[in-house]
């Protein structure tokens, strides 16, 4: 028999022999619908169904994270039906046998032990999936458990499906991988570096936070387009031409890393985006406190050639500063990695954290980790505001043109201070200081909508959207708010459909939509499918999010989305 890898996915009934034992053939029709429901969620998430056994049903996909959006959304869809715990889910990454249309093997068995352990409603999946779509989850996880399952000799490490994630770095539009961009004058994209061993830790965070180095500084360069570091990672496995055709570019910037103790060797190739014919290459070992040196190198070389002629003081000009100590910059590198995980698991915030604060103590003056500690920090329940606010007041002044710092400060004062008139400074002039992250274009778009713009912020997603061709799903949301303020509403809900996946933000919104056009039922059943991705939801998320000007907006979102179905939180009364 032939092998191949798959993420595969069963989805099973739960308590279907007690109904068989009360009704039949109602038990029989409820499931058969409720498969249905799965099979559908399954193929629009490009899976294939290669069995099914009764009351389950098995499938496969190439790709990890769209099973766990399959899993997601045909919980959503029973859920929107009265059915949010009719079925338990297992999900697992294996290399299994081929038989004919059918998969076979311990692969298969062991994610139906996995599913069996699950509670009803619940998704669990074994750590080999996880470590695929940790990366790529719209979702978090509650921490990991070792389970002994009947029938397999080695413990399994799974996680459980905890809530829907808000904002996190790689969620991508999934879609869009052939897509094609126009290509753009002075522009390249640079993509992870690789590693001797990508389960090497120490190697990979080292790779992943020099490409972003490189992002970092080559976007501060005015006149040169770079690819977003979403974007990078979304093409990082793909050769130079197909990168310059789907992201844009017309070169490409790619290598290898290895650190041996205090040594670094770096292999660095600049290639063409229409040919892939390689435009120069380096190989660079030097002692590690060298590294950054070595960078500055590489960005001139990048953008002497992007350009063809460029003077190397106006690149020390756009430059990030440096931190004084290699140590504090090992530090931030390593949470960066972690902070670039998200909120996945907790664990990973609580961790950055803690690097962040390592480089901090190393070097006191170094801006960056002044910064990036907030920002991981905020998503912390135990978040101090008032500390973070002094964090990051003095982030900028040991480097005013730290554009991350400048977004960061502009957050704190939307949310935290609900002043427009300061978060709009430091939006435009992290805009001025990296006017090619789409992140940031993306985050200032939402300030124009909620400032009572919105078609400047329609405006701004497009072009963040050019920027960036895998932009994340959580900036695309925000048209969802631009239409609903400007009351084109059927824009609004086409716009919201067609999102790769479906949303917190996206279903509140066609609830809300749906109780202006009076079809309450309609409406209650997208809040069911919202509650089924996170339980405990109430409107004081929508107050929390909703961050418009104009407060009786915010107001209306809240009643009709309430008397859709949405709690209020504890203690509030209507």
């Amino acid at each position: 028999m032939d092998r191949k890898l798959a993420a595969i996915f069963i989805a099973d009934a739960v308590s279907s022999t007690a109904a068989m034992e009360r009704d039949e053939e109602q038990a029989v029709t409820d499931i058969a619908s409720q498969l249905q429901s799965i099979r559908i969620a399954v193929e629009s998430n490009n899976g294939r169904v290669f069995n099914k056994a009764g009351d389950s049903i098995l499938a496969e996909f190439a790709s990890p994270r769209n099973a766990i959006l399959a899993a997601l959304e045909g919980r959503a869809r029973l859920a929107a039906h009265g059915n949010a715990d009719a079925m338990r889910y297992g999900l697992h990454l294996a290399d299994v046998l081929v038989d004919g249309e059918d998969l076979l093997g311990d692969g298969v068995n062991l994610t139906a032990r996995i599913q069996s352990e699950a509670a009803p409603g619940d998704i669990l999946v074994s750590d080999a999936f996880f470590s695929q779509v940790r990366r790529a989850s719209p979702c978090k996880f509650d921490p990991p458990v070792q389970r002994q399952f009947k029938g397999i000799s080695e413990p399994i490490v799974v996680y459980r499906v905890k809530e829907r994630m808000d904002a996190h770095l790689y969620q991508a539009d999934a879609s869009r991988t052939d897509v094609t961009a126009t290509r753009r004058p002075n522009s390249v994209a640079v993509v992870p570096f690789r590693t001797s061993s990508s389960a090497d830790e120490d190697q990979t965070f080292l790779a992943d936070g020099l490409a972003e180095d490189l992002i970092l500084e080559l976007s501060r360069i005015q006149g040169l387009f770079v690819v977003s570091r979403t974007a990078a990672n979304e093409l990082r496995d793909r050769d130079p031409v197909e990168i310059g055709r789907n992201a844009g570019v017309g070169f490409v910037l790619s290598g290898s890393v290895r650190k041996m103790g205090n040594r670094v060797r770096l292999n660095v190739s600049l290639y063409s985006g229409d040919n892939g014919s390689v435009i120069w290459s380096d190989r660079i070992q030097r002692d590690f406190q060298e590294l950054l040196d070595v960078l500055d190198d590489v960005v001139v070389r990048v953008a002497s050639t992007v350009f063809g002629r460029i003077e190397q003081a106006e690149i020390r000009a756009a430059k990030l500063k440096r931190p004084e100590s290699m140590t504090a910059y090992e530090h931030y590198l390593r949470g960066m990695e972690l902070h670039r995980l998200g909120g996945v698991t907790l664990d990973n915030y609580r961790e950055a954290v803690a690097w962040f604060d390592r480089a901090i103590a190393e070097d006191k003056n170094f801006s960056r980790g002044y910064s990036m500690k907030v920002c991981s920090a905020s998503n912390l329940d135990d978040f101090d505001f008032d500390a973070a606010q002094k964090m990051i007041e003095k982030a900028l002044r040991l480097d005013p043109e730290d554009a991350d710092a400048h977004r960061i400060m502009g957050n704190m004062q939307l949310r935290i201070h609900r002043d427009f008139t300061k978060a709009y400074i430091h939006y435009e002039r992290a805009m001025q200081l990296a006017p090619n992250n789409a992140h940031i274009v993306g985050l200032v778009a939402a300030f124009h909508i909620f400032n009572g713009d919105p078609e400047m912020g329609l405006e701004m997603l497009d072009r963040a959207e050019i920027m960036d061709p895998f932009i994340p799903v959580w900036i695309l949301e925000n048209r969802i708010r631009a239409y609903f303020v400007m009351g084109k509403f059927d824009e609004m809900l086409a716009c919201a459909r067609s999102l790769p996946f479906q949303t917190r933000c996206s279903r509140i919104y066609r609830a809300v939509v749906s109780m202006k056009h009076g079809d309450e039922q309609r409406a209650r059943q997208l809040i069911a499918a919202t509650l089924a991705d996170d339980p405990n939801l109430t409107s004081e998320y929508v107050r929390l999010q909703e961050l418009y000007r104009d407060e009786n907006i915010v107001k209306e979102i809240l009643e009709l989305a309430e008397n859709a179905g949405l709690a209020m939180p504890a203690g509030a009364s209507g």
